[in-house]
């Protein structure tokens, strides 16, 4: 049982508007948002990054059918990491520390993606070439894992908590605007180096400069870390438990289940707008390289410009209103603009049109997220609640590659995805159904948290 706060502890609440917290309250915010950003960052390169650069892991003789499954377990890998990463770190946020815990991720995220930009191809080491890059994949996505389990709790710790659904879609933001950064960062390098073959600059090592760029951020985010980020408040209240994990699982299964729900719908929407769209722009719009990834910049760029104004809605009707509406919404408009752009056959015009909308109304489920998984769980197993709640649901939708061959000879290629995001929206709406409202939770008093037993 943890020892129960003074009161001079206790005198300052945390994350108090006014009072000697608030450069602590800053700091926090702060270091989550550089790490989501530095998380997603890391995790969207090898989908606009490696696209162009494919023929430098793979034989020039395999199937279109076999290159979109290995690219696709390219992603894949990392997101199964992650789940791993949440449980082995979540353990540690919670019962050493959640700063030193964060270091330990971030140090290993970094030198994995710094390994990754060394790897030697297909003419070298033969198909070992994208084996290692997937195993590798993987191992990052661990301590990505880890590290958002950890930073993302800490700093809604510290938060306020009228301000808990703007700060978190602040931090969520940074999502949709790193892949917008990495677009725009592959768009000057295909420019400077254009992919014209397999021994061409960007194919052979011009794709490597932005996984060096990656391994730096996370030297700048260790650095942050290590000098301005505390531990969360002293007051946070409730038992120490030895074992997170069999806690949250004996405990709250029922919480852990409608997080799994809200977030499994949240991630199949996400892999539709992130992985397979610029697929199908590519492949039935036949627009160039350049286009595509001009259109995923204006995309994600549209995403995360609505994610401050999706938190700060949240804040104002609640956190279960606004998923279960927000749910509706992608089933409606986001699957819709979707169909739309694939049968207008309108070009790069329409896809810059219709990306908007797509940008808005498939991912903003990750808007007020942070706010909401972090006060459906105790401070005692919060960071584990959180990181497997949030990662655990990406297993099934990682394998969306698999699901729309499933539509092969039933709808087209292109259509089927709007399927998929029609079921992503009714999960995010059912998630948010069964889920209770949280936005007025004490995140430093465990008995005002919903969370289900």
């Amino acid at each position: 049982m943890s020892t129960p706060p003074s009161s001079a502890e206790t005198a300052v609440p945390a994350g108090a508007p006014h009072g000697p917290d608030r450069a602590k309250v800053r700091a926090a915010v702060r270091g989550g948002t550089l790490a989501y950003f530095v998380d997603q960052f890391d995790i969207y390169l090898p989908i606009v990054v490696l696209a162009p650069a494919t023929a430098y892991f793979q034989a020039a003789n395999l199937s279109a059918s076999t290159t979109a499954l290995l690219a696709s377990l390219v992603f894949a890998s990392t997101l199964i990491g992650r789940p791993l990463g949440a449980v082995i770190f979540g353990h540690f946020a919670d019962t050493v520390g959640r700063k030193r815990t964060t270091l330990v991720a971030v140090g290993g995220f970094g030198v994995t993606t710094l390994l990754t930009a060394c790897m030697p191809g297909h003419e070298q080491i033969g198909m070992w070439s994208v084996g290692l890059l997937i195993g590798l994949r993987f191992v990052d996505g661990i301590f990505l894992g880890g590290e958002y389990t950890t930073a993302v709790p800490l700093a809604m710790e510290w938060s306020p908590k009228h301000k808990r659904g703007l700060y978190a879609s602040v931090i969520t933001s940074t999502s949709p605007a790193a892949y917008a950064v990495i677009a725009a960062l592959t768009l000057l390098m295909l420019e400077l180096l254009p992919a014209t073959g397999l021994h061409s600059a960007y194919v052979q090592w011009g794709w490597r400069v932005p996984f060096v760029v990656g391994g730096l951020l996370a030297v700048v985010l260790f650095r942050y870390y290590l000098k301005q980020v505390h531990e969360p408040p002293v007051q946070l209240t409730g038992e120490t438990h030895k074992l997170p994990l069999v806690r949250l699982l004996v405990k709250y299964p029922r919480a852990l289940g409608q997080v799994f729900v809200l977030m499994t719908g949240t991630w199949l929407a996400t892999n539709m707008e992130a992985a397979v769209t610029p697929a199908q722009l590519k492949a039935h719009l036949m627009l160039s390289s350049k286009e595509v990834t001009l259109t995923m910049l204006v995309i994600n760029a549209s995403a995360a410009l609505s994610y401050p104004l999706f938190g700060l809605l949240s804040q104002r009707i609640g956190r279960r209103p606004f998923y279960i509406g927000y749910g509706l919404a992608v089933v409606v408009l986001g699957s819709g603009a979707y169909t739309l752009l694939m049968t207008s056959h309108g070009g790069f015009g329409a896809a810059l049109g219709f990306g908007v909308v797509i940008g808005v109304f498939t991912v903003g489920t990750f808007g007020p997220i942070a706010a909401y998984l972090t006060e459906r769980f105790p401070a005692s197993i919060r960071s584990t609640g959180y990181g497997v709640g949030y990662s655990l649901a990406l297993i099934a939708p990682a394998f969306y590659q698999f699901y729309l061959q499933q539509f092969d000879g039933v709808l087209p290629a292109h259509l089927a995805p709007a399927v998929l995001l029609v079921v992503a929206g009714a999960l995010i709406s059912l998630g948010g159904f069964l889920g209770p409202e949280t936005k007025d939770v004490d995140m430093a008093d465990d008995r005002t948290i919903p969370a289900l037993s």
